[in-house]
């Protein structure tokens, strides 16, 4: 679970909140998430502590991820995948990728019975969903010209500036990651490709 734009970002995209206070909550340096998770009884459900009980980044990348880390260790669990990400991207709020890098730190510390898998996924696409088709084709023209200038504006484009991968073989690597015993911790886009090519041979023979 997860989510790439919070709902005050997508009024303002949408027109049907203020630009200016839209984008002001968008980009708050923090907002609330759930009760903390880790405190959380069992079986007690995630509670959105924003007044308007926002979905916000901190409930739906961090806290979801660390409440289903701490199911899948109570039962026992030998391997826990977490989709994240690779960066964040100038156009999202910083607590996109902070969130996520919240998660993977928290779980990763909390749960050390579990190898857990952190998968730091590019921009991801599909036919399917067309309108990622010209982002991908965007993100994929970064991606080169990042290259190009041996990565000096790396920091500024963020995700914007790596090869968008198809979400299929992203798919393909994160099971192929939960299956290799060895693979623990964050698994990065060169590793991504790397273990989707493995599957894909597994798939030939």
């Amino acid at each position: 679970m997860g989510i790439l734009l919070e709902a005050d970002y997508k009024g303002v995209i949408s027109g049907r909140e203020s630009p200016i206070s839209g984008l002001q909550r968008a980009f708050l340096s923090s907002k609330r998430g759930s009760q903390n998770p880790l405190e959380r009884k069992s079986g007690e459900d995630l509670k959105p502590q924003e007044q308007d009980g926002q979905l916000t980044y901190e409930l739906m990348n961090r806290d979801s991820a660390i409440t289903l880390a701490q199911e899948a260790d109570r039962e026992g669990v030998k391997a826990f995948a977490y989709m994240s990400a690779v960066a964040g991207a100038p156009v999202l709020p910083s607590r996109y990728i902070g969130t996520k890098r919240e998660a993977e730190s928290t779980i990763g510390s909390e749960f050390p019975r579990m190898r857990s898998v952190f998968i730091r996924a590019p921009f991801m696409y599909d036919q399917s969903r067309t309108f990622t088709m010209p982002l991908a084709a965007l993100t994929g023209a970064g991606a080169v010209f990042n290259s190009a200038t041996r990565g000096m504006f790396g920091g500024l484009l963020g995700a914007g500036g790596v090869k968008p991968l198809k979400a299929d073989l992203v798919a393909e690597a994160l099971i192929e990651a939960l299956a290799d015993e060895s693979v623990k911790g964050p698994v990065g886009v060169d590793q991504i490709e790397e273990l989707a090519q493995k599957a894909w041979r597994k798939g030939m023979l």
